[in-house]
């Protein structure tokens, strides 16, 4: 069973994450993401921990609002999940890349740190009419 203060410590280490990216921050985010990060992008593409960082390297990614909300946690031993809403203001090459995200995120703990092994986001669709 996750204790309150494994639950603090992983929303906190969200909210570390989402003012990272908001910033473009690679040289935290190359300490957060484990090794083998894989991201997948809301239309199924793939990014490697380097392609992750690379965004922000290269300038392609600029941020201009980033946040995380909507949060729920689960703590299995040495790995925890995270489900929750990232929404976002941003441009990547040029081009809008605004959006609502349903985002997992899938942390595995390395010794005393918790490292982002992965990302998945899915879009948030407005609702359906009829």
């Amino acid at each position: 069973m996750a204790t309150e203060h494994e639950i603090r410590e992983i929303d906190q280490l969200e909210q570390s994450w989402a003012d990272a990216e908001l910033r473009g921050d690679h040289h935290f985010l190359a300490g957060l993401l484990a090794d083998d990060f894989v991201g997948v992008g809301p239309l199924g593409f793939i990014l490697t921990k380097q392609q992750w960082l690379d965004r922000y390297r290269s300038g392609g990614l600029v941020n201009e609002a980033f946040t995380w909300s909507d949060a729920s946690y689960r703590i299995y031993g040495d790995s925890a999940i995270a489900v929750g809403k990232q929404t976002q203001t941003a441009k990547f090459q040029g081009h809008d890349s605004n959006g609502e995200f349903r985002a997992t995120h899938v942390f595995e703990r390395i010794g005393s740190a918790w490292r982002l092994a992965s990302v998945h986001l899915s879009p948030i669709a407005p609702p359906r009419n009829g």
